[in-house]
């Protein structure tokens, strides 16, 4: 074989190969940082041998996410649950779409610094939960699971502050924002944090919670719109979220503080 044929032969590899790496189909994906991003970025290997090139985009609030994929900014998103979308679809005129079967479930829990037990909260003691009206619903379901206050129906899955029935330790419910919550810990007698930023803060849910949601309806999953929710790349995405290798880890890393709901 000639020098020149040699030569041909590989800016024809190189070629192919080139061809190969832009065939991958780039997907942007909105996502919280723990556990939501750590379990994106796991399955990025997998993803890029199916032709997905998976890029995560850390948000560490829970507007922009939704309000970049509906403006086109981002392809898609993991971060929320079905009730969180849909008040966020009815209050903003969004059309975000469910784009998976559910994925994992983050256990909502109390945490306090203060108190070991509900029983020692004081009277006119300061609790602070999530000021988004679906997380500060949660909220108040968990306080009422909690025998903490006692709400007018508990089959209401967006109480208010209003739809309190019996609060007999005339507690003070602050609303702040969900991502502050760890950090305002210290200055409040108990705190109603997601599991995502409790994570994030070193707590665990099933360590640390004065008490946890027992059952719950807040399964999180890949959220897309629909002119690209049956895509081929959101496809695959959504498969392997839900697959072995997603569950095994979601098990192995956060030791029951997450749970797969599939």
């Amino acid at each position: 074989m000639t020098r020149l044929n040699q030569i041909a032969i590989a800016f024809a590899l190189a070629g192919f190969t080139f061809a190969a790496q832009a065939e991958n189909v780039k997907l942007t994906v909105a996502a919280s940082p723990v556990p939501h991003a750590e379990l994106l970025e796991a399955l990025k290997p997998a993803l890029a041998k199916q032709g997905v090139d998976l890029e995560v985009k850390v948000f560490n609030d829970y507007v922009l996410p939704n309000t970049q994929v509906e403006e086109k900014q981002l392809d898609a998103n993991f971060f929320q649950h079905i009730p969180y979308l849909n008040k966020f679809n009815k209050d903003r005129g969004t059309h975000l779409v469910v784009a998976s079967k559910p994925v994992h479930i983050e256990p909502f829990a109390a945490y306090s610094l203060k108190v070991k037990k509900v029983a020692q909260l004081q009277d006119g003691a300061t609790v602070a939960i999530p000021n988004d009206p679906t997380n500060a619903g949660r909220a108040l379901l968990l306080l009422d699971q909690g025998g903490v206050i006692k709400l007018k129906d508990r089959s209401n899955i967006y109480p208010t502050l209003k739809d309190i029935a019996a609060n007999p330790k005339h507690l003070k419910i602050k609303e702040l924002e969900a991502a502050t919550l760890p950090r305002v810990l210290n200055q409040v007698d108990l705190a109603l944090i997601n599991a995502n930023y409790a994570l994030e803060a070193k707590l665990n849910p099933k360590k640390d919670g004065l008490f946890t949601e027992t059952t719950s309806p807040y399964a999180n999953l890949l959220v897309a719109r629909p002119d690209n929710k049956d895509s081929a790349a959101v496809k695959k995405l959504a498969a392997a979220l839900n697959s072995p290798e997603a569950r095994k880890f979601i098990e192995s890393k956060y030791q029951g503080a997450v749970v797969p709901a599939f």
